[in-house]
This record gives C-alpha cells, structure tokens and sequence, in this order.
C-alpha cells in the first residue's frame, strides 16, 4: 500500500474506473439532478451530485470501501483498525471493516452528533469520546492504534482518494457540460478526488473549494504555502471542523484549486434551509456548504453550467429543526 501521494501519482482514470468496480459491489452510482428552483435561484444551470443518497449517508464510504479492498489484496487485514472522524468517515471505516469481518474502533470529540455516533456504533464500531476537537481525537486515536497494535487509519490516504474519486468521475461523465464545480474542504479527500477526476478525464472544469469562515486552515494554508493552523468554531460545519491542514492534500489542492470561498455558519444554514426548499433533501452542514458558496457567487454564475455536491445528509434532527425555524430577526 502507497504511504505518499502527490500530484504525479494521482490516480488515473484506469485506477479510478477499477475503483469504481469495487464500490458498485456495495450500491450503485448515485444520481445527480438539475433542479429547477435551484437553477432558478442561483441565476443558471445547477446540478447537484447526491452524496447523501449512499449506504451511510455521505460520500466517505467510496474510500473506506476501496482502502480496505487494498488491505485484502495485499494480504494485510489486521485484527483491528482505528481512526479518528467527526462523523462520516467513522461510519465508512465501520461499514468496510464491518464487511471485511475487522474489529473497528473510532475516536471522536466530546460532544459530537448524537446521531452519527448511534449510526457508527449501529455498524458495530467501539466508539471512544475524547478531546475538545476533531485533531485532540485524531492524536488520541494514533496513541490508541500504537498501544494496541491495531491499525491506524488516517483521514487521507491515496486509497481513500481512489474511493472518494469515483463520485467525481461519475459527476463529470453524467453532466460534461460542468464548467465550475464546488466542493467543500475538511481533511481534504474530496477537493483532492475532485482534481484527480478532472485531470483524469482531461475535463476542463473549475474546481472551487469550500471551508467554513470558522475553520480556515486550508484557505489560510494555501495563502501561505505552508501548513497554517487555524482555529475551529464552527457549530455547523463539523465536516469542515478542521484545524490542521494535511500537508498532502495541500500540495494536491495548492497549484489545481481555482479558489476557495470562505462560508459562515449563517450562510451554512441558509444554504441547508434552500437545498430542503428546493429539493426536499436534507443536508448537513458540510453538504450545503458547496450552495453556500455558490450563492455568495452568484453574480459571477449566469452562463456558466454549476455543479454542487452534497457531501453528506446526516445532521441531528433538533439541529435540522433549529435550522429550518430560524429566530425571528
């Protein structure tokens, strides 16, 4: 198993389409519809990708199928894997380990979704709470893996990116026509798997990526050139509740992202609040994010055919219910 990835060993349209073989095992590609009262509200043509229609919810479980589809043909299941996630990528590691028969143990922060731990442990993973924040877990998760011997996996790896990949190549084969999509950024598989498909299928596509305005690691890191902390505030996006920028993912997005929009938690919620109006799809924080940043756009939109992804649909129902029934001004 590769332990590196950069732009040269992206993975190519073969790898992407062998990938996609390995996730259609366990549901099929999911649709992308043009929406008419989106297209309408944001000035143009809008297609959205439903990532929130695969088996856990979100688009992590592409990657968590094909990395462990990786351990098994490399002969080296371990007895138990772990990893760190505030959510999403916990449910995609216990639905692959859950699969491949491997014990299953994940960290999250203090105060995560209720709703996603009870999914995760539905999938029979042993969950852990610890640490103020997503990096506290994922350094807790790393002790825990070294201390028991088990098998520690990260939140961006080029297995992962293979997985999460295929969406995007669904997305660009579906709609051609694409020409800007936005992505939102967490650890950064998504923005990456983006820019792979792209480069993949020689597709000329902007790709934009999306943090929140509360967790700027990524938008100040690649300011920067370098790896930039950032603080983590955001009480929506915890998608996006990343406080260190993985140094890989950065080189991928640095020199291929077009841009990256910055969202507010108010802007998040608007965003949810319009993907219900208009589709009738429920959308996490870190899945309205994308319409968030389009929105904020809007005026630079017309005549151009846009592309969202809806990352994810699992956010707490009193959450959602906050969400829809604003305060009054």
């Amino acid at each position: 198993m590769k332990t590196g990835i950069d732009t040269m060993s992206l993975p190519t349209l073969a790898d992407i389409e062998d990938a996609a073989q390995v996730v259609y095992r366990d549901f099929a590609p999911t649709p992308q519809y043009r929406w008419a009262l989106l297209s309408e509200r944001l000035g143009t043509d809008c297609w959205l990708k439903h990532e929130n229609h695969t088996p856990v919810g979100a688009f992590k479980i592409r990657g968590g199928l094909t990395y462990f589809d990786q351990l098994a043909q490399s002969g080296a299941l371990p007895r138990e894997v772990v990893s760190a996630t505030r959510g999403n990528h916990g449910q995609s590691m216990g639905w692959a380990a859950r699969r491949h028969g491997v014990a299953c143990t994940i960290v999250v922060p203090q105060g995560n979704s209720v709703e996603k731990n009870a999914a995760m442990r539905a999938l029979g993973v042993t969950l852990v709470e610890h640490g103020s924040d997503f990096q506290e877990a994922r350094e807790h998760a790393m002790q825990i893996a070294t201390e028991r011997g088990a098998h520690m996996v990260p939140s961006f790896h080029p297995d992962l990116l293979r997985g999460v990949a295929t969406y995007w190549w669904e997305f660009l084969r579906a709609v051609p026509q694409l020409d800007v999509v936005y992505v939102p950024i967490g650890q950064g598989s998504g923005a990456c798997s983006a820019i792979a498909a792209k480069l993949a299928l020689q597709h000329p596509v902007r790709v934009v990526g999306v943090v929140s305005r509360h967790a700027t690691t990524y938008a100040d890191s690649v300011a920067a050139g370098r790896v930039v902390e950032a603080p983590v505030t955001t009480q929506l996006a915890d998608g996006m509740a990343c406080r260190v920028a993985d140094a890989e993912a950065l080189a991928i997005i640095a020199p291929h992202i077009d841009h990256i929009v910055q969202v507010s938690d108010d802007e998040v919620a608007a965003a949810m609040r319009a993907l219900f109006t208009d589709t009738h799809n429920v959308a996490e924080g870190a899945g309205a994010a994308a319409l968030a940043a389009a929105l904020q756009e809007r005026d630079a939109l017309p005549g151009h055919t846009v592309g969202l992804a809806l990352t994810g649909g699992n956010v707490d129902a009193d959450v959602f219910s906050r969400v829809l029934r604003p305060p009054p001004a």
